[in-house]
C-alpha cells in the first residue's frame, strides 16, 4: 500500500531526504519522510509518492531573475532555470515553509506543506508565483542576458 522506497531507488526522494537531514542523521530523515507519507495517506492521497512528486512539480519554478550589472546599472534579468535548480528550489521552499511552523512534529508539518503544495496554496507555491511575477515584470531586460 505505501509506496515509500527506503533503499533510495527514487532519486527525488533521496535528494529530499538529504536536504531534510540535519547533523548527518539520515535514518531520522528517512523516518520523518516515511511518517510524512503515512500522514499523506490519512489525508486521502492513495499513492503518497505520486502526491510527493506532484507537490514538487507544482512548486518548481520555470523562470527566475538574476542580477546582472550592465555599465553602471544593475538589472534583474529573467533566465530559465535548469532542472537541478528547479528541484533544489522546490525542496528548499517546501522545507523552509515546513520548518517555520514550530507547533507540531516535523512529519505532520511536512505532510501539511506537501498537501498545500498539491492544492497550490500556502507559502511554497506563493513563493513560486512571486518569482514568476518578478520574471514577468522584468522581461523587458531579457535582452541584457547575452552581455
Amino acid at each position: 500500500m505505501l509506496k515509500f522506497t527506503p533503499t533510495g531507488s527514487n532519486p527525488m526522494q533521496e535528494k529530499f531526504i538529504n536536504c531534510l537531514m540535519k547533523d548527518w542523521k539520515k535514518t531520522v530523515a528517512r523516518k520523518i519522510l516515511k511518517s510524512c507519507f503515512e500522514e499523506l495517506v490519512t489525508m486521502w492521497h492513495k499513492n503518497p509518492s505520486e502526491a510527493f512528486e506532484k507537490a514538487l512539480s507544482n512548486v518548481m519554478p520555470s523562470v527566475e531573475v538574476r542580477a546582472k550589472r550592465v555599465w553602471w546599472a544593475v538589472y534583474q534579468i529573467p533566465v530559465e532555470v535548469s532542472d537541478k535548480r528547479q528541484m533544489f528550489l522546490a525542496i528548499w521552499w517546501i522545507l523552509n515553509s515546513a520548518r517555520s511552523k514550530k507547533w507540531m512534529p516535523m512529519h505532520k508539518r511536512l505532510a501539511i506543506e506537501l498537501n498545500d503544495a498539491i492544492s497550490e496554496t500556502w507559502w511554497a507555491f506563493k513563493k513560486k508565483e512571486e518569482v514568476l511575477r518578478m520574471a514577468h515584470a522584468n522581461k523587458a531586460f531579457a535582452h541584457f542576458a547575452r552581455y
